[in-house]
């Protein structure tokens, strides 16, 4: 299954591209002076469906799916925000990032 790392709430591109897949965002849940959050969201290509998957790591219930990444960023934009509404989430984990392992 193909990983990959995208912004929920915030649509500003890093690493110099614009592709949604490159908006990587801090783990951290800083506050910008707009009023947005960010989160990370883990991104899967489901192989049977060929939908996205997404989740907020050690967040239960940050999940949702989308038929192109944008789609997920925006389902992933409802899902974080109606979570919010019940207060602030207790996360169960912290993403650390990804690593290549190399075997012979």
């Amino acid at each position: 299954m193909a990983r990959a790392v995208a912004a929920v709430a915030d649509d500003r591109p890093t690493h110099g591209g614009d592709h949604p897949l490159q908006r990587l965002v801090s783990r951290r849940t800083a506050r910008y002076p707009d009023g947005m959050r960010t989160f990370t969201a883990v991104i899967e290509r489901d192989p049977t469906t060929g939908l996205f998957v997404g989740y907020v790591p050690g967040w239960p219930g940050a999940h949702s799916q989308g038929a192109s990444v944008d789609e997920l960023r925006q389902n992933l934009e409802e899902v974080v925000a109606m979570l919010l509404e019940d207060g602030e989430p207790k996360l169960e984990g912290e993403f650390v990032g990804t690593q290549t392992v190399k075997v012979a």
